[in-house]
């Protein structure tokens, strides 16, 4: 950590990519209705201009110029920015990030731009049932917690923002102690070194810190349905869960290897390979911060729903009686995953933001051997603590 609180997670790896990824601890967590959207608005803008880089296509040409990929995603908790370019280019990644991420000028035309742009991501959003499912679904799974709020906003509130929102919002957030820049690849003895010279300017502020919020327990089944004109409707059934501090964390990543892992999970293969009831069918585990889900989701013809239903809730069941060679496959799918994933440079640097972000970016070296102990009584023991009968279901609905 250096002096300004900023963090910086250095990975090594003989490879011949380095990315660089700065993730800001903050998301649509740390909104409200007024201002939903606002990290992913700020995303965008970040994009438009500095003073030394005055707009989006120079920024653009002098990562893809080099063959390397520059971009920004916004989730529930963080804001990330990541370049990934050929090692020997680190030093233009490393100014490129610093510049971006500290010295955003907010040009007023290009807010207007971009408030149209994002209008029009929501807009897809919400016209692509695939995506749009998840939002019927947090928003029926958390009442009080701002999980419920999507992160790239609504149209009344990104519509509504002001330059000086964005502005207000950016320099409380966007402050070296509400950040970790996590560094992975060939680099040389001298990086850390070049970082602090990039990002000493950089000044700390007192953080604005959001309060935790505790979901009541769900005692029922609870439905939210939206109709569409559409050839097939879309659902997600599932449940809050834990956090990722949480033990119980590493028990429903392995439930999830069980049920949904491939081709081979036991609810795609009852579900598709069996009865041909849908083409797409996945399960989703997603511990975060201080709160976390578990779900399936699927697509079929709305008279198939109370089957599959049936037949989820009839797989969750079946964890009672899971035999010693299922749970060490399910090991073995997440432990050939986990390797495979990190041995991109881009997708490390992400994981370790992660980790960072909620405690500490060496837990992730300890994952397998988490998922090592998992034990045939814990899935018994944990299915039948989380996965009850009182699901929350969200379905995008054909309308004939």
């Amino acid at each position: 950590m250096l002096k300004n609180g900023f963090t910086v997670v250095l990975e090594k790896k003989p490879t011949e990519t380095v990315t660089i990824q700065a993730s800001v601890k903050t998301g649509s967590n740390n909104e409200d209705k007024r201002i939903n959207g606002i990290s992913h608005f700020i995303e965008h803008m970040l994009f438009e201009g500095t003073c030394k880089r005055p707009n989006s296509h120079i920024i653009a040409n002098e990562i893809e110029s080099l063959g390397g990929e520059l971009n920004a995603y916004t989730s529930n908790e963080r804001t990330c920015f990541y370049v990934k370019v050929p090692k020997n280019h680190f030093d233009k990644a490393l100014d490129i990030i610093s510049d971006l991420v500290q010295n955003s000028i907010f040009d007023a035309k290009n807010v207007e731009k971009e408030r149209k742009v994002i209008l029009k991501e929501i807009d897809m959003h919400k016209d692509e049932p695939r995506f749009h499912q998840w939002i019927l679904f947090y928003r029926i799974l958390f009442k009080k917690h701002p999980a419920g709020l999507a992160p790239y906003g609504t149209v009344d509130a990104v519509k509504k923002m002001t330059r000086k929102d964005l502005s207000e919002h950016y320099h409380a957030h966007y402050v070296p102690n509400n950040m970790i820049l996590s560094v992975v690849g060939d680099f040389d003895s001298k990086a850390l070194g070049k970082i602090k010279i990039n990002f000493e300017g950089f000044k700390q502020r007192d953080l604005c810190l959001r309060k935790e919020i505790v979901e009541p327990n769900k005692d029922k089944v609870e439905v939210l349905k939206e109709k569409r004109d559409i050839l097939s409707s879309y659902m997600v059934l599932g449940y809050r869960a834990v956090s990722r501090l949480d033990k119980d964390s590493y028990v429903l990543d392995v439930i999830k290897s069980i049920l949904g892992r491939g081709q081979s999970g036991k609810i795609f293969d009852e579900i598709r390979n069996k009865r041909g009831l849908a083409y797409e069918v996945g399960v989703h585990n997603e511990p975060c911060s201080d709160y976390g889900f578990f779900a399936v989701y699927l697509n079929t013809d709305k008279k198939n729903i109370p089957k599959a239903i049936s037949l989820i809730l009839k797989e969750f069941d079946g964890l009672q009686r899971l035999s010693k060679k299922e749970l060490e496959e399910a090991k073995g799918f997440l432990i050939g995953q986990h390797i495979l994933s990190n041995e991109d440079t881009r997708d490390l640097a992400d994981e370790l933001g992660f980790w960072e972000s909620i405690k500490d970016s060496k837990l992730l070296d300890g994952y397998l051997k988490e998922i090592e102990k998992v034990s045939l009584n814990d899935v018994a023991r944990v299915a039948k603590k989380y996965l009850t009968k009182n699901y929350a279901l969200a379905v995008v609905e054909q309308s004939k």
